[in-house]
């Protein structure tokens, strides 16, 4: 069996569309600027549309364009340093923390989330919901799971839902002794739910940082945080601590 030698590849018509494409978001068109509709931009480069929305696909992946809901492709700002490094070892909610609490409830856990804390799929868990917000705008949307037996001292009962029963939850997690933490990183698509606090489109690409808050030799909560792929830099600190994910 043969073999493929990449330099005989040909480049795909939507690569080279997208350079000529990025050229052109330098030299005639502004941050925030809408662009013309598919049929004017494909009519402009002389391609066809199927090959022009990949090229655009590829340009929103790399934070060039923004898809807004009700408004169209628009030119995107420059991306966004969202420090991520797990230097600072503090529970969600300590510190100089970004993040807003929205919303918290007690639902079933999921069952790859259910591995991370070595947990049964099903069991009722704490869900926090919050927003990280950076120079005004929501850059990522954030799921919370803490086990019932890391915030022994919350009581379901009497305590509201909203932000205040968020804010119990997290004031309960930061009695434990936090021993450590570990991240890793992955592209995904934006789910529904995260798409809309976000003002993304559903499917549209996303980074999934996750993070295990580990105490007393056991996983206490895991942190599944979806940040906008188009407006989001990620930066890791100088400790060198990125893990790709497998």
């Amino acid at each position: 069996m043969g073999t493929t030698q990449l330099e005989t590849v040909p480049e795909p018509k939507y690569w080279h569309l997208k350079t000529v494409i990025g050229e052109a978001l330098d030299s005639d068109f502004a941050v925030g600027e809408i662009l013309p509709n598919e049929r004017d931009l494909a009519a402009r480069f002389g391609v066809a549309r199927a090959t022009l929305r990949q090229a655009l696909e590829q340009l929103e992946l790399e934070g060039r364009l923004q898809r807004r809901r009700g408004v169209g492709t628009t030119v995107a700002p420059p991306r966004v340093g969202v420090d991520v490094s797990t230097t600072q070892h503090t529970w969600p909610g300590v510190g100089e923390d970004t993040w807003q609490s929205v919303d918290s409830a007690t639902d079933a856990v999921p069952p790859a989330v259910a591995r991370l804390l070595d947990i049964e799929p099903g069991q009722q868990v704490h869900i926090v919901r919050r927003l990280r917000v950076t120079e005004g705008q929501p850059v990522a949307a954030e799921l919370l799971y803490v086990p019932s037996g890391s915030v022994p001292g919350l009581s379901a009962a009497g305590v509201p839902s909203g932000p205040a029963r968020a804010g119990g939850v997290l004031r309960e997690l930061q009695r434990l002794a936090l021993d450590g933490q570990d991240r890793s990183v992955e592209l995904g698509s934006a789910r529904a739910d995260d798409a809309k606090e976000l003002d993304r489109l559903p499917g549209a690409p996303v980074l999934v940082v996750t993070t295990r808050y580990l105490s007393e030799g056991r996983t206490a909560a895991v942190s599944l945080a979806t940040y906008r792929a188009d407006t989001c830099r990620l930066t890791f600190g100088d400790s060198g601590d990125l893990v790709m994910a497998s």
